[in-house]
């Protein structure tokens, strides 16, 4: 017999079981996760502070981007 055993092998065969199966807690929690982060994502949007910040990241990774695309591809360093 295997020394290793996860949750999927059978332990002893006289346990019933269990009803609650690993993957789908898995993605059950991942699902609730995503909620969370949705929820953080739209309460920081409705902070002006915060929504500014946001904007001034989001232009600044644009442009870097659109200047490795340029340096790289058009200028071909």
């Amino acid at each position: 017999m295997n020394a290793i055993m996860n949750d999927f092998d059978f332990k002893r065969g006289s346990e019933p079981v269990p009803e609650k199966w690993e993957g789908l807690a898995e993605l059950d929690r991942a699902l609730a996760e995503n909620r969370l982060t949705e929820y953080r994502w739209k309460k920081a949007w409705a902070d002006p502070i915060n929504r500014i910040v946001m904007v001034i990241v989001f232009v600044l990774l644009t442009a870097f981007v659109g200047y490795v695309v340029i340096s790289d591809l058009i200028i071909g360093h």
